[in-house]
């Protein structure tokens, strides 16, 4: 006589489970490579989530919002680029390596900037820097709040050199057709706009120079009064 078979057990039931665990640093990481490949605007808490292979729920964890999401990514670029160093003992000549010191590290990697001209958002790590330009004016004779309106130019002056100079490049690239302002500066009056119309035939040479360094000491001394 056949014996019954055992009785068997039941089978798991399916769970839904846990997203995998993810750490700041992956949040981070992945955050940087959206923006370095498509730019901020392409950054949402959605499209990080679904490049980590999580849930937006799992990324409030770490960040509150897309805000403080960018300010992470600012600490965390102005970590690797912008490091305390030595710099002239000489107050204007302080001011002057702090600002090119921001202008250098920030100028290779655009899409900081147009964050950072939301004007609320900063990085700790440039903080040391900032300090620089303001105690450097405090030393150059500024009283501390125009030290600090001297700092505010000078960053809008950095900010907004590089912006219109990534934005021109942008607008270029792959289009060869003549800009709105070669078409507009090829049929200006000499009589009417004489400096203009000479200059037109070499607006784009003398525009691509990189006139930063020039720029800011001109800015210093202004804010100085020694211009």
């Amino acid at each position: 006589m056949q014996q019954p078979s055992a009785p068997q057990p039941p089978a798991p039931r399916k769970t839904t489970g846990r997203p995998p665990r993810i750490s700041r640093e992956e949040v981070v990481a992945t955050a940087r490579r959206i923006v370095d490949e498509e730019g901020v605007g392409k950054l949402t808490m959605r499209r990080l989530a679904a490049e980590i292979g999580s849930t937006p729920m799992a990324l409030y964890h770490h960040v509150r919002n897309k805000e403080e999401l960018l300010v992470l990514l600012l600490d965390d670029y102005a970590a690797r680029t912008l490091r305390p160093t030595g710099l002239p003992a000489d107050p204007r000549e302080r001011v002057v390596a702090a600002a090119t010191a921001i202008h250098r590290a920030l100028a290779p990697c655009p899409w900081i900037v147009e964050v950072l001209t939301a004007d609320d958002l900063m990085s700790t790590h440039a903080l040391w820097f900032v300090e620089q330009i303001v105690d450097g004016l405090v030393g150059c004779g500024l009283p501390l709040d125009r030290a600090v309106q001297g700092y505010r130019a000078i960053w809008y002056y950095t900010a907004g050199e590089i912006v219109v100079r990534v934005t021109a490049a942008r607008r270029r690239s792959g289009d060869d057709r003549p800009t709105y302002r070669e078409q507009v500066f090829a049929g200006l009056d000499p009589e009417a706009l004489p400096r203009l119309a000479e200059a037109a035939g070499h607006w784009d040479r003398l525009t691509a120079e990189d006139t930063y360094g020039d720029g800011l000491r001109a800015l210093v001394d202004g804010l100085l009064g020694t211009a």
